[in-house]
């Protein structure tokens, strides 16, 4: 049984949902959210949809979606932020992480929040990834994205680019690489993972030349891992490690920062493309873009990332 929160509630997530239910269910899932504000969402959107609240057999009829109620604190507009839910959007989502921690719920599949709103309330957020980390009381987690066979983790998230070779000690990179390394294993069921590893500056730091955190750094965890037993390949230049050749041998990519990797897995599966959060005590996948304020309302989202994100959890939850 899958969970689903739809995030931002101005933004598309409610839409999705909507629209996904519209369509015909193979996967159980339910939503924890304001039944209010999706009623009034579907009428916004023109569907015809059925609300109900058994949640112990999530309804998979076309038209028809299971809600756990979790109230907002003020009407929603489409596309209109409003610092007054933010308190209801954590609560969605803290019911959700507890679902998943007690085994009630089998995976946790999120919509888009908008980090803004979020600081705006007065609560330190970074992003989906830090917070269910926290919540659950993981050690650590890594930040995986798949679009087909294309695997994609950070070593670092959501920083300014200014503090990513502070934060990229042998400590952290040991830490999420067999993190990913035993994600791969566990949950993609590949046996030998083979992971290329991205140094962080062009020409994998040109012998030192162009920086030295390949030499001083990443040369060595992955010299150490690999004494370990663990089949990285690297340091190797970012500008060259997602050609054909190179992925044609690899299971996952492992980079150094957010807009390193990401941009090629987004341009190679935008729309279709998947979140997953590798360290939890609990199967976490989301979408692969943002709150889309602009289209809210409007009809006009494509429901396939959320799609992708719930097939995914139900197969690697299995």
């Amino acid at each position: 049984m899958i969970v689903v929160t739809p995030g931002e509630p101005a933004g598309i997530g409610p839409d999705l949902v909507l629209m996904l239910c519209s369509q015909e269910k193979q996967i159980p899932w339910l939503v924890i959210g304001d039944l209010k504000m999706l009623s009034e969402r579907a009428q916004t959107l023109g569907l015809n949809i059925r609300f109900n609240q058994s949640v112990e057999q999530p309804t998979t009829q076309t038209g028809s979606l299971t809600v756990i109620p979790e109230p907002l604190a003020v009407p929603v507009m489409p596309g209109v932020l409003d610092v007054a839910n933010v308190p209801g959007v954590l609560a969605s989502l803290d019911q959700a992480i507890e679902g998943c921690m007690s085994g009630r719920f089998t995976a946790l599949v999120t919509g888009p929040v908008q980090k803004s709103i979020v600081i705006d309330a007065g609560i330190e957020f970074t992003g989906h990834t830090e917070y269910l980390c926290s919540v659950s009381g993981a050690d650590d987690v890594v930040m995986l994205l798949v679009a087909g066979n294309l695997r994609v983790a950070l070593a670092t998230t959501h920083l300014p680019l200014r503090d990513v070779s502070a934060n990229l000690t042998s400590s952290l990179l040991l830490r999420r690489l067999k993190i990913f390394h035993a994600g791969l294993r566990q949950q993609f069921a590949i046996d030998r993972p083979r992971i290329l590893v991205a140094g962080l500056n062009p020409h994998a730091g040109e012998s030192g030349h162009l920086g030295d955190e390949e030499i001083k750094t990443i040369t060595p965890v992955c010299e150490q891992l690999r004494a370990n037993g663990i089949d990285v390949v690297g340091p190797l230049p970012a500008d060259t490690i997602f050609t054909q050749q190179r992925l044609a041998n690899a299971h996952g990519v492992f980079v150094m920062y957010h807009d390193q990797g990401l941009p090629v897995l987004k341009y190679a599966g935008f729309g279709e493309a998947v979140n997953v959060t590798l360290g939890l005590p609990f199967v976490r996948t989301s979408v692969d873009h943002g709150t889309a304020l602009d289209i809210a309302g409007s009809g006009a989202a494509d429901t396939g990332s959320l799609a992708a994100a719930i097939s995914l959890a139900a197969s690697l939850a299995s």
